[in-house]
This record gives C-alpha cells, structure tokens and sequence, in this order.
C-alpha cells in the first residue's frame, strides 16, 4: 500500500497562506485601540435606580498592566464620574457603568470619554468620545424602590 505524502509544491503555498493570514492579524499603529462597542442608560423601575455606561471592544493587542480609564458626565452637573482599571489578560470586550445617578434629562446628550493608558509610564496611547442620551427622563422613576427583599416583595413605602 502506497501512502501519499505532500510535495513541496502543496506545503509551500499553504505555508504562505497562513503566514499571509497571520500577518492580517496583527496590530496596526493607526488601528484605534478600543471602540465602543455600545452602551447607555438603563432604568430600573423595581428598584428605582437608573445609571449608565459603556461596553468596550479591544482593536488591538492591550498589553497586561495597560489602564482603561473612562469618564462619565455627570447628569446632575457634578464633576466627571471616573472609572479605571487594569487590563490583566485578553479579553473580548470590558463593561464600565456609573453607580445610581440624578438628574438625567430625556433626548441631551452625555458625554462619555474614554483613554488608553500605557501600563508603566502612564502615557495616553488612545482618547475616545461618545455620547449616549436617554430616550426617558429621570422624573419617570419612582420616588421609591416598587420591591423589596430577594423575593421582591412589595415595598409598602413606594407611591404605587
């Protein structure tokens, strides 16, 4: 029985192929670093909360100890609500939200800025701006949580 083993002239152009494919991989150095891959605001009518933030995409290669920093305009005029933290290992995509806010306003824009901090010197490597607006008012909550407890049971202290 005769087995076939491959020739120079099959290994060779497949050998091509994956380094072609391999270097299609690869980071760009005009590649943006992240992008938002979305976000906005959420309203939580059971407990009377509402807040936002943003899910962000890696476009490139973040290296372990690199710092996303995201800065959250504050809807009831206060200073920006910041959010770091440090990169440590690959991941598909990064969530930041803000705590509980007031004063959030149906259809104005909120600005959301975002950058890239290179781990040891503390660099700016990427800046990144979005606004979100709520198609909802703030007014439209409930003065109180509508439930209580694990087993949401009613909060006898809420206006409905």
């Amino acid at each position: 029985m005769r087995t076939s083993r491959p020739t120079n002239r099959t290994v060779l152009p497949v050998a091509l192929a994956g380094v072609l494919l391999l270097s299609a991989c690869a980071d760009s150095a005009d590649q943006p670093w992240v992008a938002f891959e979305g976000g906005g605001f959420v309203f939580n009518y059971r407990v009377a909360e509402a807040y936002y933030g943003v899910n962000i995409r890696p476009m490139r290669h973040l290296p372990d100890g690199t710092v996303i920093q995201v800065s959250f305009e504050d809807p009831a005029g206060g200073p920006p609500i910041l959010s770091r933290f440090t990169v440590k290992g690959p991941e598909l995509r990064y969530s930041v939200r803000t705590p509980g806010l007031t004063g959030i306003k149906a259809h104005r824009p909120y600005r959301v800025e975002l950058s890239v901090l290179e781990a040891a010197t503390g660099n700016v490597l990427g800046r990144y701006e979005k606004s979100f607006s709520s198609s909802a008012d703030q007014s439209e909550l409930p003065s109180a949580p509508l439930v209580i407890g694990p087993g949401y049971k009613r909060n006898p202290d809420s206006d409905l």
